[in-house]
């Protein structure tokens, strides 16, 4: 049997010296832990990463770009996603020195003129 509510909230004010006003002050620092989290790290790197998914997405051809692996070329093709099949990701031509690559799009890192500044030496 379950006792009923007025007994149970008696009984919760019991347990905190009869002061209601003790339940919001033991809630205020975890809800003020949450918020600082909120705000210094995930806000910030969710604006971040939505702004790499936008750049990434909007590759073009004569783009500059630098790979996961390190790889600096220059964008010569990019093949569009043909189906709709799971883990099917846009392919990417591009030009390194003398070669030809194609990466997945979810494999470049930068693009344009940050490639540019990580390739210089001494940067």
């Amino acid at each position: 049997m379950s006792a009923p509510a007025p007994l149970l909230s008696s009984l919760a004010l019991l347990q905190l010296g009869g002061n209601p006003n003790a339940i919001f002050a033991n809630l205020l620092p975890p809800i003020a832990i949450a918020a600082i989290f909120y705000f210094i790290v995930w806000r910030p790197s969710a604006q971040q990463r939505k702004q790499q998914q936008d750049t990434v997405r909007k590759i073009r051809p004569g783009d500059e770009v630098l790979t996961a692996g390190g790889i600096i070329g220059q964008v010569v093709h990019v093949a569009e996603r043909t189906s709709g099949q799971p883990g099917d990701e846009d392919r990417i031509t591009i030009k390194s020195a003398e070669s030809r690559l194609i990466v997945e799009r979810g494999r470049i890192v930068r693009v344009g003129g940050a490639v540019a500044a990580a390739a210089r030496p001494g940067a």
